[in-house]
């Protein structure tokens, strides 16, 4: 090499490494998640009139017309004031744009899986109006959303010469909520189902029972919440659900509800220990092996499908749960049922011994849980042990595939494979990719490992810490052909609360949910079909910064500084 072709790669790498990369945001204001077609050739911006209005053409329509309400308020109070001042000119001639008309091509459509969300959005530069069409109520709420973020300042200004079509690529789009482990308030889940909605995400899954607490009060067995709660004031009444229902339908936000069963039950054994195996023992005798244990974390309790009792009890809780939420979908659970806790039952032990098994004994219970929920006009959910687990699992001719969804949570892109390849629907929630309660340590006590010097998991199962870059980059369609793509609904993020509560849980999800959000909604890459997670940075800096304003506390994702100096905080590594 010469002596000035060594001068030049010198100073070509000393450029490369001092000047940072600047990763210009597309528009000088963005909404999340990133809308579909997002036009606005000229950014230019306009002031809202004092007496700014939202105005439907339709006839009255109770959920959107509190969205309305809600929405006028906010887009009239919020002030925003962004981290970085949007470089947008307001001419000294624009009209102030005086109302929002909205036009909804189907009022009637409810609120279930696959309802049509599109809306298009129109804000004119000379025009006084903007134009909100949609296809129904719930894609009207979609739009109302994206409007929002499209105003911001004090005095309001909002983005003209904007054309927007929008509509998501998952019709599944969730956040999964454990409320038994710990307990949660009415207000906690309505704040996080009012973020969903602000995310454009549409299910809220309630996981309300589990083996440690069993805190929902039902009209047919209130035995189960009276003697399974942690307390009368850690019950969620008929009164309670109602309200939650309503909110969620005010928000385009669907509540399904989950009560795992037959395993994850010891709660029900404080009301009824006679249909409860192994419940309130130790959930891993001494001496024994991992294949041996009675349950996979302490709380012990299977429900016994040989008992009677157990199924008028499943009935009644069945039945309670339809008439409390109008959702199409059931989720019954039937994850890790595991074999040292029914075999500790004496009827059981003597079921088994005449050449029977442990599928079989669960296949009974299936065989007349999943009939009566059909019945009640719900296709049951369930996870995905049921068909994939090891040990015990249920025949394919038992799972309907009309009646039938599985939740896939235990084997990354191989599991949501295995189920779509079986001809079943799914829901994603690979613990590698979409656990939000991962990589924060164990939590059992007496744990000798933690006594020595730290290395591999650090007690978490599912370690390490799921980042937001990793929730938004994961492709739930991964390795999947065109028909089995089609069987994926969509995902959920999923927050197990061993070690969650009201406390942290908005930082826990928020704003790493944001991720899933844009993912499902409009995906994670660009035109060009590459990842597009770096210039999502900024723009979800500063989604997190509004909805901290907008009173949840999700949790930053870089220091205010990389904000104020752009570029400054890129690598310039990436692959």
């Amino acid at each position: 090499m010469s002596s000035s072709s060594y001068d030049a790669s010198v100073f070509l790498i000393l450029v490369f490494i001092f000047i940072p990369p600047l990763l210009s945001l597309e528009f000088p204001v963005n909404v999340w998640p990133k809308p579909r077609e997002f036009q606005w050739r000229h950014p230019q911006a306009t002031f809202l009139a004092s007496n700014f209005t939202i105005n439907s053409l339709q006839n009255h329509h109770n959920h959107l017309s509190a969205a309305i309400k809600r929405y006028h308020h906010q887009i009239l109070s919020e002030n925003y004031q962004p981290l970085v001042s949007p470089a947008v000119h307001v001419p000294p001639t624009s009209s102030p744009l005086h109302a929002l008309i909205i036009n909804v091509a189907d009022l009637a459509a409810p609120l279930e899986h696959g309802v049509d969300e599109s809306y298009n959005l129109s804000i004119p530069t000379a025009v006084p109006a903007a134009v909100l069409t949609a296809a129904t109520a719930w894609g009207a709420m979609r739009g109302l959303e994206t409007f929002s973020q499209l105003v911001w300042g004090s005095p309001s200004r909002v983005a003209v010469g904007v054309e927007i079509w929008d509509a998501p690529i998952f019709a599944h789009r969730g956040v999964l909520l454990d409320t038994s482990r710990n307990y949660y308030g009415v207000e906690d889940i309505i704040r996080t189902i009012g973020a969903m909605s602000a995310n454009k995400l549409n299910v809220f899954h309630w996981h309300i029972t589990d083996s440690q607490s069993f805190p929902l009060l039902l009209p047919s067995e209130p035995k189960l919440a009276e003697k399974g709660s942690y307390g009368p004031d850690m019950q969620y009444s008929p009164e309670d659900v109602k309200r939650i229902v309503e909110f969620g339908f005010e928000h385009g936000v669907r509540i399904l509800p989950e009560i795992d069963t037959p395993g994850h039950t010891g709660s029900w054994a404080k009301a009824y220990p006679e249909i409860v195996a192994c419940a309130n023992m130790f959930w891993w005798p001494a001496g024994t092996e991992w294949a041996d244990r009675l349950a996979s974390e302490p709380g012990t309790g299977q429900l016994n499908p040989l008992h009677p009792n157990t199924y008028r009890v499943v009935k009644n809780v069945i039945s309670d749960i339809a008439a409390l939420f109008p959702e199409p979908f059931y989720h019954g659970g039937s994850d890790e049922v595991i074999p040292g806790c029914w075999i500790t039952d004496p009827a059981i032990q003597s079921f088994l011994s005449n050449g029977r098994t442990l599928s079989q004994l669960l296949e009974k219970y299936i065989n007349f849980t999943l009939p009566f929920i059909v019945s009640h006009n719900r296709t049951a959910v369930y996870w995905e042990d049921i068909l994939l687990d090891d040990r015990i699992k249920v025949a394919q001719s038992l799972l309907p595939p009309k009646h039938t969804i599985l939740q896939a949570w235990n084997g990354g892109p191989e599991s949501t494979k295995r189920i779509a390849s079986s001809g079943y629907k799914t829901i994603v929630s690979s613990s590698d990719y979409y656990y939000l309660d991962c990589g924060h340590g164990g939590w059992l006590g007496n744990d000798s490992q933690y006594d020595q010097p730290p290395e591999g998991n650090g007690g978490s199962w599912c370690a390490p810490f799921k980042t937001w870059q990793t929730v938004y980059d994961y492709d739930i369609i991964e390795g999947l052909d065109e028909e089995e793509s089609r069987l994926v609904l969509g995902g959920e993020v999923a927050v197990w609360s061993e070690q969650a509560d009201p406390t942290v849980v908005d930082g826990i999800i928020w704003p790493r949910a944001s991720a899933l959000a844009e993912a499902l909604w409009s995906g994670n890459r660009d035109k060009t079909g590459k990842k597009r997670y770096a210039e999502a940075t900024d723009r979800l800096n500063e989604w997190r910064h509004r909805m901290v304003k907008r009173g949840v506390k999700a949790e930053p994702i870089q220091p205010l500084w990389c904000v104020r100096n752009p570029g400054m905080c890129n690598t310039v590594h990436s692959s």
